[in-house]
């Protein structure tokens, strides 16, 4: 007998994570370390990999991700932490490592 609730461990991960990074952009905690001296997110990261990343909008597959929209890049998302020259920089999804600026990522907001 399966119960009401599904315990799916990826889909738990994934919502945490989520949680915890818009917890953090909300509070405006300071950036760790410079984007410089961060690792890079790869797209074989487990997270990368929940939410959809690439390091090149371009080449994220509108048929799998219908929210992407050209333009919509990882240095115009709120949760983007560098500053608008940076080719790479902090991301609140993924602590301590650096997004390239021309990525996307399903977790995408725009900043206001």
């Amino acid at each position: 007998m399966s119960s009401a609730r599904s315990s799916n461990p990826h889909r738990r991960h994934f919502l945490q994570v989520v949680a915890g990074a818009f917890t953090m952009a909300s509070l405006g905690l300071p950036r760790r370390g410079r984007a410089a001296d961060l690792p890079h997110v790869t797209e074989s990261d487990a997270t990368a990999q929940a939410l959809g990343y690439s390091s090149d909008t371009r080449k994220v597959p509108t048929s799998k991700y219908p929210k992407h929209q050209p333009g919509q890049q990882c240095s115009k998302c709120s949760l983007f932490q560098g500053a608008s020259s940076d080719e790479w920089g902090p991301c609140a999804i993924f602590p301590g490592k650096s997004v390239h600026a021309s990525g996307w990522c399903s977790a995408f907001t725009p900043k206001q």
